[in-house]
């Protein structure tokens, strides 16, 4: 893959190590983070530049891959005379990672296509580890075309990448994803909390029931630190509650049924006032070790 010139906006704990893979495959990265200090580190660590603005790190960019917070992030980095739209070059390509809602996604995808520029939503799956160690998930939405310039880009942090359909599906698809994880850590946690008031080596349970049906992704690298009490760690209650409540209103404008979702954020703002914002989102657990 030749190397190209891109700038990466969000230094967050998933934009930080997905953009020193991209330095790291040798390609030139400027950084922007609304923390300059957080972009500081970055360049010290990874070398490329630094730049004061979204704009002024996405001028003259081949791709600019954004990862912030929620939909009113992603505008303020993209949109705007500071934002990275404003100067990016004909033919360019803005991918955002962030998890955002399919509406905004939309919009950014006219914005970008009013300047002839490609726009991707790629939201990713596989929390900090997997940004980390390069092994996300990513799911697309978009025009092919964008898609096969961006694709073996993305695959300097990731393990899959895969096209879903027209701007917004990669959001959509995302949502999917988040609604599956929050019914599975909810069943992970009845299961492990009924195992271990009935006396049971909860440890060794996992082990032989994650040889079976049961066996997940949560299971694998959640049940033994649930077990533990342990959630100092991972995608946190305050992120999750965020991306369920774009899954539920997007539910709610295509008439789908989230019932047992719903019931589950209410579980999280329970998490929440108990302080644990931060927990991991495994922390559901802690809400049935605590009842008499």
């Amino acid at each position: 893959m030749d190397a190209k010139k891109m700038a990466f906006v969000g230094l967050g704990v998933m934009g930080f190590p997905m953009a020193g893979h991209l330095a790291k495959a040798g390609h030139s990265v400027t950084v922007y983070n609304r923390n300059a200090a957080r972009a500081a580190q970055w360049v010290e660590k990874h070398g490329g530049k630094s730049a004061a603005t979204p704009a002024a790190a996405a001028a003259g960019m081949d791709l600019v891959m954004v990862c912030v917070g929620n939909d009113d992030d992603v505008r303020a980095v993209t949109l705007g005379p500071d934002g990275a739209l404003a100067a990016m070059k004909p033919g360019a390509i803005l991918v955002d990672h962030t998890t955002a809602s399919a509406t905004v996604a939309r919009e950014l995808y006219a914005a970008a296509k009013g300047r002839g520029i490609g726009f991707l939503d790629a939201p990713v799956s596989g929390g900090q580890a997997g940004a980390e160690n390069g092994k996300l998930t990513i799911m697309v939405g978009g025009d092919a075309d964008a898609f096969a310039i961006a694709e073996p880009v993305l695959a300097c942090y990731a393990r899959a990448v895969t096209l879903m359909g027209g701007a917004g599906s990669g959001q959509l698809t995302k949502m999917v994803n988040q609604i599956c994880i929050a019914g599975l850590v909810q069943g992970l946690s009845e299961g492990i909390n009924f195992g271990m008031r009935a006396g049971l080596d909860i440890e060794q349970v996992l082990d032989v029931i994650g040889k079976g049906a049961a066996q997940s992704w949560q299971m694998d690298n959640r049940g033994k630190t649930m077990a533990a009490d342990k959630f100092d760690f991972g995608f946190a209650v305050d992120w999750m509650r965020k991306d369920l409540a774009i899954c539920m209103a997007q539910a709610r404008a295509d008439g789908a049924a989230l019932p047992v979702t719903a019931l589950i954020d209410q579980f999280y703002a329970r998490i929440q006032a108990r302080g644990g914002g931060r927990w991991d989102t495994s922390s559901l657990i802690r809400l049935l070790r605590d009842k008499a």
